[in-house]
């Protein structure tokens, strides 16, 4: 397990990542009031929230962006496993900092995520979505980034902030869409279907049938909520997927290919490449 805590302004930053052979739990509290913003990369650690009496758990986690109040009574365990590691990066304030967040940040907070700043218990979920295509490339960006000092420093402003607008435009935007909830949870229920069936994923009439939902709404409103369309995003996640088995030297990278549902190696090559600018035999 590595924490690693950067504070700027008046917002720290907490970077946890977690691999083990077994299965562990680890725990963790904020010494303070907080409103945060916690976005998991791509390990799907189990999450279980605790408060007094009441608890919250989270089985699917990879790629979800989740807001929330806690307070010192609030326990955050991670189960991680060798299937589920722990990927995530946390932008949290302290309540009492809100009033005095530069250039209106504290009235992006207020405006959007109220029942969070007026806490009715010691956890408050606010909203929560799976992360845009742009969002997932920040996250992925700071467990793959190198630098150090006032380099790292740098790094993190840029990024943090603007994961953060790119949160709070997702929200906005979520708030005034046209796609009511019941289909939300259905387009949801499609993401979840490719990302466990990468290797031989359903085609889209199929994935209508699965979901309750005609392929014409399928294909536009997924684009509209995911920023992408259906098959660009299950790309997407197949070569992420990839990466993550090349790069921990669980498979090399035939294995990762065939895993992810490619049956030529030099198409694997080629779209690894194009995604990510470098050939797979390239990760070290």
């Amino acid at each position: 397990m590595t924490r690693d805590f950067i504070d700027i302004n008046d917002f720290t930053i907490l970077v946890e990542e977690a691999t083990s052979k077994n299965i562990i739990v680890d725990a963790c509290r904020f010494d303070e009031p907080v409103v945060a913003v916690a976005f998991y990369g791509s390990g799907n650690v189990d999450l279980n929230v605790k408060y007094g009496c009441k608890s919250k758990a989270f089985n699917y986690t990879k790629g979800l962006a989740l807001s929330f109040y806690a307070d010192s009574n609030v326990e955050f365990e991670h189960t991680v496993s060798p299937e589920k590691p722990l990927r995530c990066v946390l932008i949290a304030t302290a309540l009492r900092n809100l009033e005095n967040l530069p250039n209106e940040e504290g009235e992006i907070f207020f405006s959007l995520l109220n029942e969070l700043v007026n806490p009715s218990d010691h956890y408050v979920e606010g909203p929560q979505f799976f992360m845009t295509p742009d969002m997932d490339r920040i996250v992925d960006s700071v467990f793959n980034m190198k630098y150090h000092g006032k380099t790292k420093m740098m790094f993190f402003r840029s990024q943090m902030t603007t994961l953060l607008s790119h949160f709070f435009g997702q929200l906005a935007t979520l708030q005034t869409e046209k796609i009511n909830t019941t289909e939300r949870d259905k387009l949801y229920k499609a993401k979840e279907i490719l990302i466990n069936n990468l290797d031989n994923p359903p085609s889209l009439s199929e994935l209508s049938l699965q979901i309750g939902l005609n392929s014409y709404n399928l294909k536009k409103n997924f684009k509209e909520l995911f920023g992408v369309p259906v098959f660009k995003y299950l790309q997407n996640e197949r070569l992420k997927t990839a990466h993550e088995l090349i790069s921990s030297q669980k498979s090399t990278v035939q294995e990762a290919a065939w895993h992810v549902g490619y049956d030529s190696l030099s198409s694997f090559s080629n779209a690894f490449e194009k995604k990510f600018g470098y050939r797979p035999s390239q990760i070290k």
